[in-house]
């Protein structure tokens, strides 16, 4: 790796944080994430249940499944997450023969997840943020962001997809697990859109805008498989680089 080795190995996991917190962080996100009593609260599976309107582990195993049954290879999750996903993804990892590092810029997030991974040793954790990843080029065969783009604005979403394909080696995927726009029959096209609105500003996005359309240019023509979820409200969008 580029700058750390070994398990658990980023620096300032423990102490105090190397990166700034990004602005839209800080100012939209800190109930939900840097406040040790947001961790507290919101890391509860029926929590993140009842937010993803009770489709979390049908949405957690659809991303799981692409690591079933093959080698995973090098992995990388870009962003901590709650609920199971970090454990499970390690354990199917392992399974498998691979290795998984996760990145968060937040070191609670990275201590967070530590407290999950009990005797993971093929995971390294590392405080970086997603625009700006201190890894090396096509180095990981599969780059997960699982509810990760919702939260970003479209600059930073949009480094966030450059690096994440940039990391990822050819013939590697870059799985996508997130919001969508509903279909038109779906209720919460209409209910959503003002929470969505409220709480998640930059959610909308990924309503008006079709993934494909948001990826890097020179990625656009990359082959991709998608599935839609509850009405089209989610998606799990699988593109396979060249």
């Amino acid at each position: 790796m580029s700058n750390a080795e070994g398990v658990f190995a980023s620096a300032d996991i423990d102490g105090d944080a190397r990166l700034a917190v990004p602005t839209y962080l800080r100012r939209h996100y800190w109930w939900a994430y840097i406040h040790p009593w947001a961790v507290a609260f919101w890391d509860h599976l029926w929590i993140v249940n009842l937010i993803l309107l009770c489709n979390y582990r049908r949405l957690r195993d659809a991303a799981l499944a692409q690591f079933a049954g093959k080698n995973p290879g090098h992995v990388l999750q870009v962003a901590c997450v709650y609920g199971d996903v970090i454990p499970k993804l390690a354990a199917a990892v392992k399974a498998n023969g691979g290795t998984l590092d996760v990145v968060d810029v937040l070191p609670i997030q990275l201590r967070n997840a530590r407290r999950k991974l009990s005797g993971a040793e093929h995971v390294r954790l590392f405080n970086m943020d997603s625009a700006r990843l201190d890894l090396p080029s096509g180095h990981y065969d599969r780059v997960l962001l699982f509810f990760l783009l919702h939260e970003q604005p479209a600059d930073v979403r949009r480094r966030t997809l450059s690096e994440a394909f940039r990391v990822a080696k050819p013939g590697g995927e870059v799985l996508i697990v997130d919001f969508a726009k509903p279909r038109w029959w779906n209720p919460f096209r209409y209910l959503w859109r003002v929470f969505l609105a409220v709480f998640e500003p930059f959610a909308l996005d990924l309503w008006w805008n079709d993934i494909g359309d948001l990826l890097p240019p020179p990625c656009r023509a990359f082959p991709r498989t998608q599935q839609r979820f509850f009405g089209g409200l989610f998606q799990k969008t699988v593109v396979t680089c060249r």
